[in-house]
C-alpha cells in the first residue's frame, strides 16, 4: 500500500542546447547516471522514497516522427518497475531532439504527443506523468532570456514557445489518457513572485506578476485577463489558438506542482529589470497564490540548496520548506506531496546551464560519488519521522495512485475500466 503523502526526489535530466543549437548539455551524462543508474535507484530505496521524478532522455530516445530507441528507457524502467518505485514521468526536460530544432517549430505540438503516447503504449504501468516540465522556465530561458534552444530574446518569440510548450503539454496529456484512462498529470512549474523595488517599478511589477501564471492559465483553460490577452495576441498568438486552450481543459486529472528555489523571488526595477530577491515570502505564501487561482491539488515538486560551507545549510532549507508545506496542510490546502530535487549534486547549474565548465554543485541528497550528504540522511530522517503521522494530524487528501506492483491487480484494472467509460462520456477518448 502507497503512503498517504509523495515524498519524492528526482533525477536531473535537463537537455537543452546552447552555443546557438551546437551543444547539447545532458545532466544525465554529467551526473554520471547513464553509467550509476543502477545504483541511483538502489540510492531512492535507501532514502525511504517511493516516489521519482524520471524520465528517458528525449533526445536520445525520440530519432524522428515515429521511430524510438527504447534500448535505455526499457533497462531503466522495468528496474524501477521491479522495484516498485513509483515513476513521475517527465517526458520532456528543456529540450527537444536536435531533428525538432527548438520550441519555435510548431512541428513539436504536432509530434509531442504521438512521443507522449507511444511511451505510455510501452510501459503501461506508469500513471503519473509530467509531460513538460517547467512550461513557463523552459519558454522564458529560451526564448526570453535568450540562454537555450533557440536562444531569442523577445516577446514574439517567447508567446511563440510558450504556445507550442503549453499545447505540446496539453495534446501529450489527451493522448496519454487514451492510453491510460486513469493517468495524473502533476504540473512541475516554477512558483514566481515580483517585488517593486520602489513606487516607480510597481507597474512593470504587476505585469510580470500577471505574467508568471500565463503557463497554468492556458494549460488549465483559464480566462486571461485583457492585459495578458492582448500581450499575446499582439506578439503572434491568434485567436483561434487562444481558444484552443479553453476548449481542451483537462484540469481533473491534474495536481498543481510548485517548484520554489531561493531564486524564484524578484526585485523589480523601474525600467523592468529584476534581480534575486532571496526568500522574502517564502513558499507557503506564493502556493497560496497560486491555489487561490487555479483550487487544484497541491504538490511541492522541486527545491534544493547548497550544501553550503558550513555544511548544513541545506539541512536547514530542507527543515524550512517543510514547514511551509506542513503551513499549508494544517490551513486547510490540500498539498501532496513534497520534493527535493534531486537526487544527486548537479553539474553547471550555477551558470544555469549556459557553460560547460564542469562546476560539481552539491545540491544533492547525494554526490556524485553515491555517499548520501547531511541533507540526505536529514530528508531519509524526516520521511521516517513524518510518513505515518501525516494522515491523523492534518487534512488528507490521498491520490488515487496503483502502484507498478498492482498494475494487474483486479480492483485496478476495473479502476480503468471505469475511468475509460468516464472518458467516453466526456469524449476524452474515441
Amino acid at each position: 500500500m502507497l503512503p498517504y503523502f509523495i515524498f519524492a526526489t528526482g533525477i536531473e535530466n535537463s537537455y537543452p542546447t546552447i552555443d546557438g543549437g551546437r551543444t547539447r548539455v545532458d545532466e544525465m551524462e554529467k551526473c554520471g547516471h547513464y553509467d550509476q543508474w543502477e545504483r541511483d535507484f538502489e540510492c531512492v530505496q535507501e532514502l525511504g522514497i517511493q516516489f521519482l521524478r524520471y524520465g528517458p532522455p528525449i533526445h536520445r530516445t525520440w530519432l524522428g516522427p515515429g521511430e524510438y530507441d527504447w534500448g535505455f528507457a526499457d533497462a531503466t524502467f522495468h528496474d524501477l518497475r521491479e522495484r516498485d518505485i513509483v515513476a513521475i514521468v517527465d517526458l520532456c526536460h528543456f529540450g527537444v531532439p536536435d531533428w525538432l530544432g527548438n520550441f519555435q517549430n510548431p512541428d513539436f505540438p504536432r509530434l509531442f504527443p504521438d512521443y507522449a503516447a507511444a511511451f505510455a503504449q510501452r510501459y503501461p504501468w506508469v500513471q503519473l506523468y509530467t509531460p513538460v516540465n517547467e512550461m513557463f522556465i523552459c519558454a522564458t530561458f529560451s526564448a526570453a532570456y535568450g540562454w537555450w534552444n533557440e536562444q531569442e530574446s523577445n516577446d514574439r518569440a517567447f508567446v511563440n514557445a510558450l504556445k507550442n510548450i503549453v499545447k505540446a503539454n496539453v495534446l501529450a496529456m489527451r493522448a496519454i489518457l487514451e492510453v491510460r484512462p486513469d493517468a495524473l498529470f502533476i504540473q512541475s512549474e516554477s512558483s514566481e513572485y515580483f517585488h517593486a523595488a520602489n513606487p516607480a517599478a510597481i507597474g512593470p511589477a504587476e505585469i510580470l506578476n500577471q505574467r508568471r501564471f500565463l503557463s497554468l492559465d492556458l494549460n488549465y483553460g483559464r480566462r486571461l485577463e485583457s492585459e495578458m490577452y492582448e500581450f499575446l495576441l499582439d506578439n503572434g498568438m491568434t485567436r483561434e489558438e487562444y481558444h484552443f486552450f479553453l476548449s481542451n481543459n483537462l484540469r481533473h486529472h491534474c495536481v498543481m506542482g510548485n517548484d520554489y528555489y531561493w531564486t524564484n523571488e524578484h526585485r523589480v526595477n523601474p525600467d523592468g529589470t529584476t534581480q534575486a530577491s532571496g526568500e522574502v515570502f517564502g513558499y507557503d505564501e506564493i502556493t497560496r497564490q497560486y491555489y487561490d487561482r487555479y483550487r487544484l491539488p497541491v504538490m511541492h515538486t522541486e527545491t534544493n540548496l547548497n550544501q553550503g560551507p558550513k555544511g548544513d545549510e541545506a539541512v536547514y532549507w530542507l527543515w524550512k520548506q517543510w514547514a511551509n508545506v506542513l503551513r499549508l496542510r494544517n490551513d486547510g490546502i490540500p498539498i501532496v506531496g513534497f520534493t527535493w530535487y534531486s537526487l544527486t549534486d548537479q553539474v553547471d547549474w550555477d551558470s544555469a546551464l549556459r557553460e560547460m565548465n564542469g562546476n560539481v554543485n552539491p545540491l544533492g541528497l547525494y554526490d556524485l560519488d553515491r555517499n548520501i550528504r547531511p541533507v540526505g540522511e536529514a530528508c531519509r530522517q524526516l520521511i521516517s519521522d513524518w510518513k505515518d503521522v501525516l494522515p491523523t494530524q492534518s487534512v488528507s487528501l490521498r491520490l488515487p495512485v496503483v502502484p507498478p506492483s498492482e498494475h494487474d491487480a483486479e480492483w485496478a484494472r476495473r479502476n480503468r475500466e471505469e475511468a475509460r467509460i468516464r472518458a467516453r462520456f466526456k469524449n476524452l477518448s474515441p
